[in-house]
């Protein structure tokens, strides 16, 4: 999407933005600016006119309110791991939430008001201290509102479903500048959209989460050699297991690691992440099927406490660039498998995968449209990526992706707006298909008229006539 006119704010302006913001302006000639602007996902570098790292929702209201009179671009940043460049803007304004951490844990009633500038580790680790979790997703260090306005497809995945059907409730800044409470009986319009139909209807700033009684888990790292039967087996495998075995296969070439074979590097292998979210008899009974399919080539997998699947992220080089598709597909077998491994030998990037995550279980309870995330009957969200440091090399990459996933292409091709890089909108009308589409534009058009929040895999808003139709 290309970036709008943003209008330029005299020294005057933002002086009263300032002045009525309990939390930080930054402006680019202030010492911490380019540390402030960069996000965790660097596919972008843009330069806010202003970056305001809000306090509390009341801020955030000012500054929604404040961009909307002054016509100027408003980009929302949870944890900065937008892989489209979202939570960026050049010369508008990056409202980041990450000072709002605010936890209230509820243990006896199992819910927790959380802000919205919370990493998912951060929530992780405070509320297995009373031996309870919510199912986030993989990586600790992702702020909480990108990943549930997402849907959320982690390590509880087929055991307690999506984020959102942890969400009970949600604290939201609509573009009129209202602070809004929303659930099941308070605007369900807006609640129903809000759950999978991302930074679309505004600034949500707390939410409300279920909270599922885990206190510990048999999970770790399984590496097996990859053949075209070995693949094929693994996601038999899981699709057998029992809901409450959730796991992540990333099919690669093997790293140079230190707990690597030398022998094994650069060979293709199954970089499985699992996580079993019970005992550990029942735990070990459930891995020991992947176990058999071959002889591991590590295998890291055993009890512990839940925030042990989320290690702190190793500071590596920067890999800037990214090439990735994602989509859902109904079956991998032996064929399937095959063309993985041919893709990935074929490939010239640094480092390319193919990324496997089977649903179904507690996903596929839900109906379709009961939430805007409409893929709940799909077995297998796949994605084929690769990460490079050239920028010259992006069309090579990006052909060679593309080519791997329509090798794969089966009957709802799909997309999970969490995966996805700037693709145009007829993706994003895959990702929200028929009906689907047609009420989330529609909601768009009553909370969000003018599209004030369009740096998002964005849907504009429907007619102002079928928005009030919705209202009503």
């Amino acid at each position: 999407m290309a970036i709008r006119h943003t209008t330029p704010l005299s020294p005057a302006t933002v002086s009263s933005l300032r002045a009525a913001l309990r939390g930080d302006v930054i402006a680019p000639d202030d010492s911490v600016y380019d540390e402030a602007r960069t996000p965790v996902i660097t596919v972008v570098d843009r330069r806010p006119a202003l970056i305001v790292r809000a306090a509390d929702a009341a801020d955030v209201a000012r500054v929604v309110t404040f961009a909307r009179d002054n016509g100027v671009e408003l980009a929302v940043r949870s944890g900065g791991h937008s892989m489209a460049g979202h939570s960026s803007t050049e010369g508008g304004i990056l409202l980041d939430l990450s000072a709002m951490k605010a936890l209230d844990i509820d243990v006896e009633g199992r819910a927790a008001w959380v802000e919205a500038g919370m990493t998912t580790g951060e929530y992780t680790v405070a509320a297995a201290a009373h031996g309870l979790a919510t199912g986030f997703g993989d990586t600790a260090s992702v702020g909480i509102g990108g990943i549930t306005l997402a849907g959320g497809i982690g390590y509880l995945v087929r055991k307690h479903g999506l984020t959102i059907d942890s969400l009970l409730a949600a604290e939201i800044v609509t573009a009129d500048g209202e602070v809004r409470t929303v659930d099941a009986e308070h605007e369900p319009d807006l609640f129903w959209a809000i759950r999978g139909g991302g930074g679309n209807f505004g600034v949500a700033t707390r939410f409300r989460f279920r909270l599922h009684e885990l206190d510990g888990i048999v999970g770790g790292m399984l590496m097996l050699p990859a053949t075209a039967e070995t693949i094929a087996a693994y996601i038999a495998a899981s699709d057998a297991a029992p809901e409450e075995l959730s796991s992540i296969a990333a099919v690669m070439k093997a790293p140079p690691a230190p707990f690597v074979p030398a022998e094994l590097h650069g060979q293709p292998i199954i970089m499985a992440l699992m996580c079993y979210a019970g005992d550990a008899e029942a735990g070990e009974r459930a891995i020991a099927p992947f176990r058999a399919i071959a002889q591991p080539v590590v295998d890291m997998v055993g009890p512990k406490a839940y925030p042990e699947m989320f290690p702190p992220e190793e500071q590596g080089p920067p890999m800037e660039n990214v090439s990735i598709r994602t989509m859902f597909i109904d079956r991998l077998g032996v064929p399937e498998a095959q063309a993985i491994l041919d893709g990935l030998q074929a490939s010239t990037a640094p480092m390319a995968v193919v990324q496997l995550r089977v649903l179904g279980g507690a996903v596929a309870r839900v109906p379709a449209d009961a939430t805007a995330f409409a893929y709940r009957t799909s077995r297998i969200l796949a994605s084929a990526a690769a990460m490079y440091g050239n920028p010259a090399e992006a069309p090579q990459h990006a052909s060679w992706v593309h080519g791997l996933v329509d090798a794969l292409r089966q009957g709802d091709a799909g997309a999970y707006t969490g995966f996805m890089v700037e693709e145009g909108e007829e993706r994003v009308h895959e990702a929200y298909p028929g009906a689907t589409w047609d009420r989330l534009a529609a909601i768009k058009a009553v909370y969000d008229p003018t599209n004030l929040f369009h740096l998002n895999q964005n849907i504009p808003p429907a007619s102002a006539e079928r928005g009030q139709a919705v209202a009503e």
